[in-house]
């Protein structure tokens, strides 16, 4: 049975693809973003366990962190098990629903991600800009509400892609572009006007534009207020507190933006480029971010060492 449905019946099912051209070796590639899942989980996990059992770590810096590992977290468990049915079974069907429902957690948890940096950046302000203050700005009960408010609005933004999928007609494609569906690889294959979902994908768009913007604010404003700073060595050391999160940042954006370069220049771009990228996204930010906080932050990295020491003892 072919995998494109040119009939002009409705489709009942979506494909998705692994690697074009190198269905053969999928068990191979397999190998690799399997490792890299399991990183990605392990990670996370810990993190999460250390912020949690460690009473030390209960300050704001460390409950925007584990936010950040729930975002990564819910990222890599998203997209695993489609990866794993077109790599490893060689299985690429998915029923509509499934894959709307897929789509909107991916979405969800990548703007997620965006918002915990974007909350992140403020948290690093506010502990440069106005360190008398900041324990009682950031309260636990604060950050908190931050969470939960950001989370709501995440999930508002984002509900209207699944809902409006849903009510289009889908009758001469069904072939996706990656090993998971996200919003503008599945609205392309609809018969019907989407003229909306175009218009809604830009507006999201356009709320991770606004994240990087105020992201970008609040370093110069922090740049500022380190210059004015006597000492070259507290200046440097200022700014150290602030290289992790420079890093995650980097690590988030400057995959997105180089897969919506590639997608304007589709015509000229290879589908392994795309798909390649998409696959960068989705893994490496929840693969470094736990690796980066590790290695970077002493205090979590002094935590981690000492339960170690104490499982040997």
């Amino acid at each position: 049975m072919s995998i494109l449905n040119i009939s002009a019946t409705e489709v009942s099912i979506f494909y998705l693809v692994g690697f074009p051209g190198m269905e053969s070796a999928h068990i191979w590639i397999f190998i690799p973003i399997c490792l890299l899942y399991t990183v990605a989980i392990l990670g996370n996990c810990t993190i999460l366990f250390f912020i949690k059992s460690e009473p030390s770590l209960h300050e704001p810096m460390y409950y925007f962190l584990s936010m950040l590992a729930l975002s990564d977290l819910g990222l890599s468990i998203s997209s695993l098990p489609t990866m794993l049915k077109v790599l490893l079974f060689n299985s690429p069907d998915i029923s509509p629903n499934i894959c709307f429902a897929q789509e909107f957690f991916i979405h969800e948890f990548s703007a997620m991600e965006s918002s915990v940096l974007l909350i992140m950046s403020f948290d690093r302000y506010i502990a440069i800009c106005n360190p008398l203050r900041y324990t009682s700005i950031l309260t636990s009960a604060r950050v908190l509400q931050i969470g939960l408010a950001f989370s709501l609005k995440n999930v508002l933004l984002i509900l209207p892609f699944p809902v409006t999928l849903m009510h289009l007609r889908y009758c001469k494609k069904n072939l996706l572009s990656h090993s998971y569906c996200l919003h503008q690889d599945v609205m392309k294959l609809a018969c019907s006007d989407n003229k909306f979902n175009v218009i809604y994908g830009l507006f999201v768009a356009l709320t991770g534009v606004l994240d990087i913007t105020f992201i970008f604010m609040s370093y110069v404003l922090i740049l500022r207020a380190v210059l004015g700073i006597a000492s070259q060595r507290e200046r440097l050391k200022v700014l150290s507190t602030c290289v992790s999160h420079i890093c995650a940042v980097l690590i988030f954006y400057v995959p997105v933006i180089s897969l919506a370069v590639i997608h304007r220049l589709a015509s000229r771009s290879s589908p392994i480029s795309k798909i390649l990228m998409a696959d960068i996204f989705l893994l490496v930010p929840p693969v470094m971010n736990p690796i980066i906080y590790c290695v970077k932050s002493q205090q979590m990295r002094n935590v981690i060492l000492e339960k170690l020491c104490q499982k040997q003892n």
